[in-house]
């Protein structure tokens, strides 16, 4: 399988390989030019040698046998010793310029080009006028000196070792935390929640660990969103379900007859009406809870907000025997939020006092400006009591539905949840305190424009 560990460990290696070319080229032409040179030196030392021989026999007879065994044990060297005496002639490749320039400096080097090859020329002048020249081809010099190819074997082999674990390096260090990315992601297609990996590597691996992270914890809340849904479906429901319930099976069995049965047949209406209403809040709660929700800004008077709603509900109002008043200055509160959104969220707390107040009880609609600047849109009603942590609990759905649970306020924990959350995406939050009335007061503080 091409994977991207083994990917990486490849392009590592060309990468160092190379980089380890072109640096051997280099070297190599380095270490050729050393090898010239030490050549070079190596021939000189020769020629001084063989000055030195030939000028330690004094007789003709012991310098003519000199210079053959000299010879001699060049020739294996591939060296060509030339003797000039005093007088003589330069042989070629040897100039009369250059034999002029031995015998007046003493000494004459040279690397000239004979018969196709690079040829080292070395000459010196030795005792009695003598003049001694070696003459050596360049490649024979080198094939003697060390050659740069196995000094380079080694650094070269050790880059390419380098190269390949650095790549490996850097292939564990991209890959692991990949695999971990992959891992955890087939563990949430598989249904699991809670799933978190490491954020760990370069930046752009830690930044998809992150947001698998995220993802992982929307995808929890969600879950955990999802099951807090259907349990209160299940809390507000159940109420006017055993009600309906219960009434249609006394019908159906003929238990119920005449005035009885008329009665039974209000209460399945009632009941189904308040039905349709719990599914209503929770729907609409659903949609605020929705990543999807809009916020639409817009200039709004708070006072005037107020006025219009309770004008709505009076007639409402007026068929329960609920007296509704407002409390709102003349002047207008000015604020910047989306209107309809502040009227969705007083709507539903009118409706949700007017479920279960009794005649003659007071609900009065409110705004007024707080001494911070903040403004507080509150529904306060003359209802039943409730105690403090009813009242703490109150914009919680789960705990408020467990409190009501079996009163005549069942159904609650839906709309004031929905209030809560309205307040939240507003920019605000809710309230819930003992009101004046003697019942409860639920409050909409937002923000100052």
């Amino acid at each position: 399988m091409n994977t991207l560990a083994r990917r990486l460990v490849w392009f590592a290696v060309l990468i160092a390989a190379v980089s380890v070319l072109i640096s051997g080229l280099a070297a190599y032409e380095l270490f050729r030019n050393a090898a010239r040179d030490q050549a070079v030196a190596s021939l000189s030392r020769d020629l001084d040698f063989a000055g030195a021989v030939l000028s330690g026999n004094s007789t003709p007879a012991a310098k003519a046998d000199a210079t053959r065994r000299m010879r001699l044990l060049m020739s294996q060297r591939g060296i060509t010793m030339t003797v000039i005496n005093r007088g003589g002639a330069a042989p070629a490749p040897l100039t009369a310029a250059d034999l002029t320039e031995i015998r007046s400096s003493g000494r004459f080097g040279d690397v000239r080009s004979v018969g196709g090859q690079d040829v080292m020329i070395q000459g010196k002048l030795a005792e009695g006028g003598t003049v001694v020249v070696l003459r050596q081809p360049v490649e024979r010099a080198l094939s003697d000196v060390p050659g740069p190819s196995l000094r380079l074997l080694l650094p070269l082999g050790l880059g390419l070792i380098g190269g390949g674990v650095a790549g490996l390096a850097l292939a564990q260090g991209i890959s692991r935390p990949l695999r971990q990315v992959s891992h955890a992601a087939r563990r949430l297609i598989g249904g699991e929640r809670g799933v978190q990996v490491p954020v760990e590597g370069p930046m752009e691996v830690a930044d998809v660990a992150q947001a698998l992270n995220s993802l992982s914890g929307a995808l929890d809340e969600g879950e955990k969103g999802r099951r807090r849904f259907l349990v209160a479906v299940s809390q507000e429901t159940r109420t006017p379900l055993t009600a309906i319930a219960g009434y249609g099976e006394s019908l159906a069995t003929g238990t119920l007859r005449g005035p009885e049965a008329a009665e039974a047949g209000g209460v399945i209406r009632n009941e189904a009406l308040r039905l349709q209403r719990r599914l209503e809040e929770m729907t609409a709660l659903v949609a605020v809870e929705s990543p999807d929700f809009t916020i639409e800004v817009a200039d709004a008077d708070a006072a005037a907000l107020v006025r219009g709603a309770a004008k709505a509900w009076q007639p409402r109002a007026q068929a329960a025997g609920v007296r509704l008043s407002v409390e709102a200055p003349r002047e207008p509160l000015p604020l910047r939020t989306d209107p309809e959104r502040v009227r969705q969220a007083v709507d539903t707390l009118v409706d949700n006092a007017l479920r279960g107040l009794p005649a003659e009880a007071p609900l009065v609609i409110s705004a007024r400006a707080e001494a911070n600047g903040w403004v507080r849109l509150e529904v306060r009603d003359g209802g039943p009591s409730r105690d403090r942590q009813e009242l703490a609990d109150a914009f919680d759905r789960t705990r408020s539905t467990e409190h009501q649970r079996g009163d005549k306020r069942d159904g609650d924990g839906s709309a004031l949840a929905l209030v809560g959350e309205l307040a939240r995406k507003l920019g605000g939050h809710a309230e819930a305190r003992q009101a004046p009335e003697g019942g409860a007061g639920f409050a909409l503080l937002l923000p100052p424009r």
